[in-house]
C-alpha cells in the first residue's frame, strides 16, 4: 500500500490541484476482476472511468475484457472515433440527431448496440434504421429491482420486469426488417452497487445483506425465464449482460450470463470500502493543498469540494486518504473553495504541503481534472487525457 510520503515526494514539484492514477494499483484490480469474472468476459463500463488511455490500458490488459458500456450516445461517437468498437449503449437515447448519428456509424459497419425498454424506444429508433437501410442492433433492459411492502429495493430503470413485459418489445423488434435483438441487460443495481459493510452499522448491514440475497435469487430466474423464452423462438442473442464490479461473485454463477460489466472496480473509489465480499485498491486520488492553519491540529485547504453523485449523504463526500487520520469537520465538510481538517496526534501538516483524497464514485473524478498523473514503481511515468481533457463533456 503506497504511503503519504510516497506519493508527497513523486509529486513535489506538480501544482495543486491534481489527480492520480496508481498504475500499479489499477493493474491489480485489473486482474482481480478478471479473476472474479470466473471465466466471463467483462464489458468496461466507461462512466466509472472516463479517460480513453486506461480504457485502452485495461482492453490491452486481459483478453477476458471485450466491449464497453457508453453513457450517451455522443459518448459512443467519441469513442469509435478513438478506435473502440463493440459498443452497448447502457441507457436509451432519445434525441434524433444522437440516434441517427449512431445508425449511421452502424452503416459503416461499427458495432454499437442501442439499448430500449419500451416499443416507443423501438419504433424511433426503427425510423432511422429504415432511412438508412441499416440493420440496428438493439438491447432490451430487464428490470432487476424488488419489491416488498412498503421498500423498492433497487433503481427506478426499466419498466420491463419480466416475460410479459419484454415480450411485446421482442414482437415489435423481430417483426422489423431493420432492427435485430442483440442482446438483453439487466443491472441489478441493488447487490452491485449498494455497500454491506459500513463501520458500525451492523443492523443495516445484516438487513443489505438478507435483501441482496433476496435479489440475487430473483435476479437470476428473471433471466433465465427470458433466455430461455428467446431460445424458444429460436432468437439467438450475441450476448446476455449482468451487474456489475459489486455483484461479479453472484453475476458469473449465471450460466446464461455471457458477458458482466464492471467499472468501478478498477480505480476502486471510496464507496468500495463497504462491501463485505471484495476489497480493491485505491487506484485513482487527487490532491489539494495546504494553504491555512487556524489553530494547532487544523489545516484549511484550497478547493476540493468533489462531492459525488446520488442521494445527498456524508457517504458522496470525498474521502480524505493520506496521510491517514485526516477528517472532515461536520458543519464544513468538502468546501468549494477550502477545505477544513482535524488532524490526529501524530500528523503534522506545514503551508504548501499536500493531502490526497478519494472521490466517493469513481469516473466522476475525471469531471474535475484534464488528466490524470499515471504513477507506477515511485516514478510520474506519463499524464493520462480524461474526457474533460480531450475537450469532452458528456453529462
Amino acid at each position: 500500500m503506497s504511503t503519504y510520503e510516497y506519493y508527497k515526494e513523486m509529486f513535489a514539484e506538480i501544482p495543486r490541484p491534481f489527480a492520480l492514477v496508481d498504475l500499479d494499483m489499477l493493474d491489480d484490480n485489473a486482474r482481480a476482476i478478471s479473476r472474479a469474472a470466473g471465466g466471463k468476459k467483462v464489458r468496461l463500463a466507461s462512466k466509472s472511468i472516463r479517460s480513453v488511455d486506461v480504457l485502452h490500458r485495461i482492453l490491452d490488459s486481459d483478453p477476458m475484457f471485450q466491449g464497453i458500456m457508453c453513457y450517451t450516445a455522443t459518448e459512443a461517437v467519441f469513442l469509435a472515433e478513438q478506435g473502440f468498437d463493440d459498443l452497448l449503449l447502457g441507457y436509451p437515447q432519445w434525441q434524433s440527431e444522437a440516434v441517427r448519428s449512431i445508425v449511421n456509424l452502424v452503416s459503416e459497419g461499427r458495432s454499437i448496440t442501442l439499448m430500449v425498454d419500451s416499443v416507443e424506444h423501438v419504433e424511433h429508433i426503427e425510423q432511422f434504421a429504415k432511412q438508412q437501410s441499416t440493420v440496428m442492433p438493439l438491447c432490451i433492459d430487464l428490470d432487476m429491482s424488488v419489491h416488498y411492502p412498503g421498500l423498492h429495493f433497487g433503481v427506478w430503470r426499466s419498466p420491463v420486469h419480466s416475460w410479459e413485459g419484454m415480450y411485446p418489445i421482442v414482437e415489435r423488434i423481430i417483426g422489423s426488417p431493420w432492427l435485430r435483438l442483440d442482446g438483453i441487460m439487466g443491472y441489478e443495481a441493488q447487490v452491485a452497487g449498494v455497500g454491506d459493510h459500513a463501520a458500525r452499522k451492523y443492523v443495516k448491514n445484516t438487513l443489505v445483506r438478507w435483501l441482496k440475497s433476496r435479489s440475487i435469487i430473483e435476479a437470476a430466474k428473471r433471466r433465465q425465464e427470458v433466455v430461455e423464452r428467446l431460445n424458444a423462438l429460436e432468437i439467438r442473442l450475441r450476448f446476455v449482460n449482468a451487474g456489475g464490479t459489486g455483484s461479479l461473485d453472484s453475476s458469473r454463477k449465471e450460466a446464461w450470463v455471457t458477458e458482466i460489466t464492471a467499472g468501478s472496480g478498477f480505480y476502486a473509489p471510496g464507496l468500495f470500502d463497504h462491501y463485505a465480499s471484495f476489497r480493491y485498491k485505491p487506484a485513482a486520488a487527487y490532491a489539494i493543498e495546504v494553504v491555512r492553519i487556524p489553530k494547532a491540529g487544523i489545516v484549511t485547504c484550497m478547493g476540493g469540494g468533489y462531492t459525488a453523485s446520488g442521494t445527498a449523504d456524508k457517504d458522496k463526500l470525498a474521502k480524505p486518504y493520506l496521510p491517514e487520520g485526516l477528517e472532515l469537520f461536520s458543519l464544513e465538510g468538502a468546501g468549494e473553495v477550502q477545505t477544513p481538517l482535524r488532524l490526529p496526534a501524530h500528523v503534522q501538516l506545514d503551508l504548501g504541503d499536500p493531502v490526497f483524497f478519494r472521490h466517493a464514485k469513481a469516473g466522476e473524478l475525471c469531471e474535475r481534472f484534464k488528466v490524470l498523473y499515471a504513477v507506477s514503481q515511485g516514478r510520474i511515468v506519463g499524464e493520462y487525457a480524461t474526457y474533460r481533457g480531450m475537450g469532452e463533456c458528456f453529462l
